[in-house]
């Protein structure tokens, strides 16, 4: 544990804490009185509701939507199931401003509903959910399928036979394997949505505002940064205390599981409730996500002459977009893909270590506690994290203000969870005594884990890597203070042409939000094949 803790004590507690000090502090001294000051407050109290109850419906209704399609990944074989499950993986990497644009012209005025129907959703909480489940039912699917593909479906069939039904021996037999797995879904997109901040800015309108936005708005624009101190404190201890609770539940619940071969549990569609289920997945894709992506290409290729590639074609230059850019648009497509590997190397290097130490049974509370601390930077706002890193790392040794490595690193920052939470129930669910059978045989600890825990966990860790790209190349909120002006990232640069007027800046950032989803597609889709061509090793 020691690189995972002086990783995250270096380059998240330290920034975090030097911010929120500068917010609370008032002529050397601590003023803590702010805090219920600001508590009381009933727009601040309306922010907490508001963040708090709308987390809890998007996560329910991603749930619901998104455990039919890890069920289909994980036990259905059928033509174009690699691509699908790519597909299904990009919105994630998108950035939420790209997101947010891309629903309110698909449900704003003058969008696809309003054209069609005449019905608008924009500044209502439905736009804001149905963005939310865009966003995040990649995490559902990838999280609960990985699991849920590797378990013995004969355990099921037993109980079948003994009596029971389909459904009551899925609810006792799968279900309690797959709660795990469930739990950290959950948990991700909670915090997801608990800290939103583009989707709601661009479809809340000024009539919704989470403690994200909150944040940005007193920090930004008010120049209020007590207020943004405090804010930022409650939903630490909001994500903490959530955490921890989750953390208790999900040690109860683990056992050790039996895994196979994915390949073994993976079959063509039977009968014809099979296939409805099929079906009805394939249409719930095609609406919540290839449309909202389908709005991002048109978009892209509209131009005043008609459709052609006239935005892609300005790209290539940086003088047509006056003093936005000192580099060509198109150079961010390189920074992006050199940040993103070596955030993701980051990543698995001290999410693999701390996975590996958070799965001893016999490990005391401290190292039990640091399973919830490594999610803390998904639930804490990117927004603090940005300005502590510009506020902290200045000074010798650690003066990193111009070097390129700053952006990766406050990138592996959200890349970390996601590789725990990924390796996690599949290193738990391997039977200690495998373990203890080759310490017997007389092979060292790391001999064990290359021949026991690695084959096993080998899946687990090509998805954690590819979800750990996958949120590299899509950071925005703390990218967006880093990053330097001759280097951009791709959502960086997005951010930057929404930010101006005209349709040559508003076409770009459509054209390079376009090109980001087809560079994740293509990783995506290449990490599948990786995935298909080794699952025979296990």
């Amino acid at each position: 544990m020691a690189v995972p803790v002086a990783f995250f004590a270096l380059f998240f507690a330290y920034p975090v804490v030097a911010i929120v000090g500068r917010g609370l502090k008032a002529d050397g001294h601590w003023q803590f009185g702010r805090i219920g000051t600001v508590l009381s407050r009933p727009d601040i109290l309306d922010v907490l509701w508001f963040t708090t109850w709308q987390a809890l419906a998007s996560t329910v209704l991603t749930l619901l939507i998104a455990l039919p399609g890890a069920y289909v990944l994980a036990r259905f074989d059928f033509p174009g199931k690699q691509l699908l499950r790519a597909v299904v993986t990009v919105p994630f990497v998108l950035p939420t401003v790209v997101v947010g644009t891309a629903f309110l012209a698909l449900l704003g005025r003058g969008g696809f509903l309003d054209e069609l129907w005449g019905v608008r959703l924009d500044t209502t909480v439905w736009a804001i959910l149905l963005a939310h489940v865009f966003f995040n039912y990649a995490v559902v699917v990838r999280t609960v399928g990985g699991l849920w593909s590797q378990l013995d479906p004969r355990q099921e069939e037993a109980a079948r036979v003994l009596g029971a039904g389909r459904l009551a021996a899925w609810r006792r037999v799968t279900l309690p394997a797959l709660a795990p797995a469930v739990a950290a879904a959950a948990l991700m997109v909670f915090l997801f949505t608990f800290t939103s901040f583009g989707v709601v800015q661009i479809l809340g309108g000024p009539a919704y505002s989470t403690l994200e936005v909150e944040i940005y708005r007193q920090t930004a624009q008010l120049l209020d940064l007590p207020t943004a101190a405090v804010l930022t404190l409650v939903q630490f201890a909001a994500v903490a205390g959530i955490l921890a609770v989750h953390a208790w539940t999900v040690r109860r619940r683990e056992t050790a599981l039996k895994l196979v071969d994915p390949a073994q549990t993976s079959r063509p569609p039977r009968g014809a409730g099979q296939r409805a289920l099929l079906g009805g997945v394939l249409l719930t894709v095609l609406l919540l996500i290839l449309l909202p992506l389908g709005v991002l290409v048109e978009r892209s290729l509209d131009t005043s002459g008609g459709y052609g590639f006239g935005f892609y074609r300005a790209l290539q230059s940086a003088d047509s977009n006056g003093s936005t850019f000192l580099v060509p648009p198109l150079d961010a497509i390189g920074n992006s893909l050199r940040y993103a590997l070596v955030a993701t190397l980051i990543a698995l290097v001290i999410g693999g270590l701390a996975a590996a130490a958070l799965t001893r049974r016999r490990a005391g509370r401290l190292v039990r506690g640091f399973d919830a601390l490594l999610m803390l930077p998904l639930g804490v706002s990117a927004v603090t994290v940005g300005f502590g890193f510009l506020i902290t790392l200045d000074k010798p040794p650690l003066d990193l203000r111009t070097s390129w490595i700053l952006v990766p690193l406050a990138q592996a920052l959200v890349g970390v969870p996601f590789v725990v939470r990924t390796m996690l129930p599949v290193l738990r669910a391997v039977d200690d005594r495998l373990r203890e059978a080759a310490a017997v045989l007389g092979a060292s600890p790391l001999r064990a884990w290359r021949e026991v825990d690695l084959p096993l966990v080998r899946r687990a860790v090509l998805v954690a890597a590819g979800f750990a790209f996958a949120v590299s190349l899509g950071e925005f909120g703390a990218t967006v203070f880093i990053a330097r002006p001759d280097n951009p990232t791709l959502p960086v640069a997005v951010a930057r042409l929404l930010g101006r007027s005209g349709e040559l800046n508003y076409g770009q950032a459509m054209a390079l939000s376009t090109i980001l989803m087809l560079v994740c597609a293509v990783s995506l889709l290449l990490l599948e094949r990786i995935r298909t061509d080794r699952s025979g090793e296990f």
